[in-house]
């Protein structure tokens, strides 16, 4: 069983894509209309420091993305591998993404968690996150159309 002391993280590699897409659709992170991989790609083109892998053993069991606007930081794509739940490997995950933006002038660090996701927000509570007055609205620019997350 890992726990904090055994991981590395790193920002990721391309090496690490195919383990990163799988790890996302075990922690149920994935959806139709999120193309995990043009999700990495897009990131790698704009921020290529900002996804962050944790490696135990040579294998990826966390992962986190960082980004900064000017004006705040999001954090998505937290996940840890489901058989390592429970191991502080999240809180270190967010901590790691939390430094980064941090070095880059970061006032406030956000995070989005679907309402099918109870649990995620249990978690970020107890890491210091808490609820804010707003309501999250989006506009789909680009379709990724459905795909396979796991191939």
């Amino acid at each position: 069983m890992a726990d904090r002391a055994d991981v590395e993280v790193r920002a990721f590699s391309e090496a690490d894509r195919t383990a990163v897409v799988a790890l996302w659709a075990r922690a149920d992170l994935t959806r139709p209309w999120n193309d995990p991989r043009r999700d990495i790609d897009r990131k790698l083109a704009i921020d290529p420091n900002g996804l962050l892998v944790g490696i135990v053993d040579d294998r990826v069991v966390a992962t986190a993305m960082a980004g900064y606007d000017g004006h705040r930081g999001w954090v998505n794509y937290l996940a840890v591998d489901p058989d390592l739940r429970g191991n502080g490997l999240g809180a270190l995950m967010m901590a790691a993404a939390i430094r980064l933006l941090e070095d880059r002038g970061c006032p406030k660090v956000n995070v989005q968690v679907r309402t099918d996701h109870a649990g995620a927000v249990d978690f970020y509570r107890a890491i210091g996150f808490e609820p804010d007055d707003v309501v999250s609205l989006g506009r789909r620019l680009v379709d990724d159309g459905p795909g396979d997350p796991a191939g």
